[in-house]
């Protein structure tokens, strides 16, 4: 009986870690290197190659070039910024969303792009333009915060993608992507860049 406990224990325990493992949620950065169905082989910014499995009703949405002047108050955007000295923000890069899209990741929280990344997903309650830049004003649920754009600050927006222009070379982002246990990972939406753009994010 003792070694029956125990191996139901261990299938248990096995079954558990394997759940947790299909649900361990990663972002990917990097380029595709090849198209096989709905599996996508990507070169990732650390230099690993992986594969991602596209889910039943897959999204792709696309990256394109946008400036300062696109974006206005009421406009929802997401901006990676960087701590400056003086504790002040000033942004990595802003892109811009639809209003399909807005209060997507509302809030502020830490980000893994470079060591002491920050995302601010929020409305845009006003610009203020200044010497060297522009001061955002924006506004989440829980806070607001103020970030400096810079002539250095990219400036991208989403609009609907199409999964014809996702092709070898294509440089992605894919924001929440699910490990599975096979080590391939699981994907509903996929960020690209058009025409040869980076996604910054």
């Amino acid at each position: 009986m003792h070694r029956r406990l125990l191996l139901l224990s261990s299938l248990a325990l096995a079954c558990t870690s394997s759940l947790v493992l299909a649900q361990e949620t990663v972002r990917v950065r990097g380029a595709i290197e090849g198209v096989d169905g709905k599996t996508y082989t990507v070169k990732t910014r650390s230099g690993d190659t992986i594969k991602v499995v596209l889910g039943d009703k897959p999204t792709f949405t696309a990256l394109v070039k946008a400036s300062m002047a696109d974006i206005k108050p009421g406009t929802f955007v997401g901006i990676t910024a960087m701590p400056d000295a003086d504790g002040s923000l000033r942004a990595a890069e802003v892109h811009i969303f639809p209003e399909a899209m807005r209060g997507t990741g509302e809030g502020h929280r830490p980000w893994d792009l470079a060591p002491q990344a920050t995302m601010t997903n929020a409305n845009v309650e006003a610009a203020v333009s200044g010497v060297d830049g522009q001061m955002l004003k924006l506004k989440y649920k829980d806070g607001e915060k103020a970030i400096k754009v810079t002539p250095q600050t990219v400036v991208v927006a989403f609009t609907p993608g199409d999964q014809a222009e996702v092709k070898p070379g294509t440089k992605i982002f894919i924001a929440a992507a699910q490990k599975q246990p096979d080590g391939t990972l699981l994907i509903q939406r996929m960020n690209y860049g058009k025409d040869g753009l980076t996604p910054p994010m």
